[in-house]
């Protein structure tokens, strides 16, 4: 098992990177059978959710379009609840199909707050893809169509996920070692 150090913290292996793009094309899989025919626009949530991005539209088979916003809610290891909104949407979802891409849904609050702007615009449908969901410390409920794995409550870096802006590079997700 590898251990990384990052600032602080040390972290060790926790999800190795085959199983994540087992995950991954799992998840493409049930989008293709759900989504097929509809032309859906998938907006990837910025950082943490690049590399899933890039890898999910890999196993896509329908055609679709990406297009990023970027959020933000954290501050070192912990969720804040107040989201900022960096950079927004600039694309008409008008009657579209929307698959919002995330890294991690913990709380919830980040997403709850990004499905209700995107909401307001009128799209035909709002799905939720994650990779990570952490089901204990949801605070509200949410319809998250498309879940990779669900994990416990640790902080974890890796596979596009940070600490303080670091450790998003590495392939596998690792967990802090308390």
């Amino acid at each position: 098992m590898s251990v990384i150090q990052i600032k602080d913290k040390r972290f060790k292996t926790f999800i190795p990177e085959e199983q994540i793009m087992k995950e991954v094309a799992r998840v493409a899989d049930e989008i293709n059978r759900d989504l097929s025919g509809t032309n859906p626009l998938f907006i990837s949530v910025l950082n943490g959710s690049f590399m899933f991005t890039a890898d999910l539209m890999k196993h896509l088979t329908m055609p679709c379009e990406v297009s990023f916003v970027k959020l933000a809610s954290y501050e070192g290891t912990s969720s804040t609840g107040k989201v900022k909104e960096l950079v927004g949407l600039g694309d008409d979802i008008t009657g579209r199909t929307v698959v919002i891409v995330e890294d991690i849904v913990d709380t919830g609050l980040t997403m709850k707050q990004l499905v209700e702007t995107l909401r307001a615009r009128g799209p035909k449908d709002i799905k939720i893809a994650t990779l990570l969901v952490k089901p204990d410390k949801l605070k509200v409920e949410l319809d998250i169509n498309y879940v990779a794995m669900n994990i416990p409550n640790d902080f974890i870096v890796g596979y596009g996920l940070d600490y303080d802006g670091l450790g998003r590079n590495y392939r596998d997700i690792y967990t802090v070692i308390e």
